[in-house]
């Protein structure tokens, strides 16, 4: 007869744990809050050390719920997490973590300055809650240079819409913003079961490694009317989308892009020229 398999232990006794943290505090998930908890340590394991070395490390987790995440994230060697929820419930199940370097903020992370409640070097590690990951995103990148790294779970689709290359179905906003700020790679793929209560998509954990150098603030707001103006009507050829712009003509004729071109296929550095162009003729 086989003898049992002894790495299942720990992973049991965790799920085990968190479940009777989950009914102890009501934590039933809830939908308006985009709640799918992870219970599994090995999977949580993996995502904490997606984040590459986090020795020193002031880290963000965001919607933390029975603290999965969190307690493989203390695992590590990291100076500080920052624990930001707003389910009152989960502020109670986080409690009994009772961790010196951790600290629970009861706050909407849509509202939190992660910068300036962060001391460097700075990473966010997240499963983020679906309703709020696209702009909780979108916010983080406009001060990806005060990041060291960011390890965030997406809906498949959106991590699919960060990643995406130019010409592909999922290329868009979101990727040209993203992968231009940012190196973006997506690390894990997890199905529906690993979750409670499992999705009816599939997810998938991306890091963000932002680039050295960073845009300054002007030419990051250019970029962002750009790809809003471009994509906002992407069946249009270019001349018609950025025609809100002004001078779509012209300013295209200067980066020596085809104004019968639609937003999809440009590639990330002819948005670059673009945004810079475009905030050169700018007062």
């Amino acid at each position: 007869m086989a003898p049992p398999r002894r790495d299942r232990g720990p992973e049991l006794s965790q799920t085990a744990s968190l479940r009777d943290v989950i009914a102890r505090h009501g934590l039933a998930p809830r939908k308006s809050l985009g709640q799918h908890f992870l219970l599994d340590e090995a999977i949580c394991a993996r995502i904490a050390a997606a984040a590459g070395d986090l020795t020193g490390r002031h880290v963000l987790e965001v919607g933390p719920g029975p603290g999965g995440l969190t307690r493989a994230l203390l695992a590590r060697p990291l100076a500080s997490l920052l624990a930001c929820e707003l389910d009152t419930r989960a502020i109670a199940a986080l409690a009994e973590l009772a961790e010196p370097r951790l600290t629970v903020l009861h706050q909407d992370a849509l509202k939190l300055d992660a910068v300036a409640a962060l001391e460097a070097p700075r990473q966010i590690v997240a499963n983020l809650p679906y309703n709020v990951g696209t702009p909780l995103l979108i916010g983080w990148l406009r001060q990806a240079g005060a990041f060291e790294r960011l390890t965030l779970m997406f809906q498949q689709e959106v991590a699919e819409r960060i990643c995406a290359a130019p010409d592909t179905e999922h290329y868009g906003r979101l990727a040209v913003l993203s992968q231009w700020l940012c190196r973006c790679t997506v690390m894990l793929h997890l199905p529906p079961g690993a979750f409670f209560p499992p999705p009816r998509v599939h997810s998938a954990v991306v890091g963000l490694v932002p680039h050295a150098e960073q845009p300054p603030p002007a030419l990051l707001a250019a970029m962002e009317r750009l790809t809003a103006a471009a994509f906002g009507q992407r069946r249009k050829m270019l001349r018609g989308s950025l025609k809100a712009l002004g001078g779509a003509d012209a300013l295209l004729e200067s980066c020596a892009i085809a104004p019968e071109r639609r937003a999809e296929t440009l590639s990330i550095a002819e948005f670059d020229r673009l945004a810079r162009a475009l905030l050169e003729r700018e007062p």
